[in-house]
């Protein structure tokens, strides 16, 4: 048995920082040692700065957004064109279509997909919102913005489905070559979907 070299603080630390997606074991250790030799210029600030998120942070009850504000910074924002909804799995999605800057429209975060398999079913996504907004009859455009697997198209289709009355135009992310892309490394899936959106040139 290993011999502890570390106090229960400092290994309570290592502990929460493993459950961050993306850290292991190792890389919470290494993580947790930079803080601590760090302790002035970021410890203390982030502990700082995470006592105030736990305390400001909510969910936005229009669009499922993480913000300080509810409504949050985007469903308030008047320049965007809020006839258009971008419907996306999870807020990291959000934040990465805002990140490309291409559209200034709206969002709606549905908290994941569809999957049986697992228990998620309707009544477990933000679904039923989606199409509170949508009746409000000031939407114009659904961008579904969902994964390119099994359950994100599952989703999709089913979302479309609760929105084919509503009389507003449903379109989806386009599949395919990603720009740089060379065809010899795309798997089989993308280099099908591309093929099926194909677009005149």
């Amino acid at each position: 048995m290993a011999k502890r070299v570390t106090g229960p603080e400092i290994e309570k630390l290592i502990q929460l920082l493993a459950k961050v997606p993306g850290l292991g074991p190792r890389s919470a250790r290494r993580a947790a040692l930079h803080l601590i030799k760090k302790k002035d210029q970021l410890l203390g600030p982030l502990s700082h700065a995470m006592g105030e998120a736990y305390d400001k942070v909510k969910i936005c009850s229009r669009c499922g957004n993480v913000d300080t504000s509810d409504p949050c910074t985007v469903c308030t924002d008047i320049r965007r064109d809020h006839s258009m909804l971008i419907v996306c799995e999870d807020v990291s999605d959000l934040w990465a279509l805002e990140r490309a800057g291409a559209m200034n429209a709206a969002y709606h975060v549905l908290g994941g997909t569809l999957s049986p398999l697992d228990g998620v079913g309707p009544d477990d996504l933000n679904i039923r919102t989606l199409v509170d907004r949508v009746s409000e009859g000031t939407v114009k455009e659904i961008i579904i913005a969902v994964n390119a697997t099994v359950e994100g198209q599952t989703t999709a289709h089913y979302i479309t489905d609760q929105l084919s009355d509503f009389g507003v135009k449903i379109t989806r992310l386009a599949h395919g070559v990603p720009v740089g892309g060379e065809l010899d490394y795309l798997d089989e899936g993308t280099l099908t979907a591309a093929l099926r959106a194909r677009t005149a040139i």
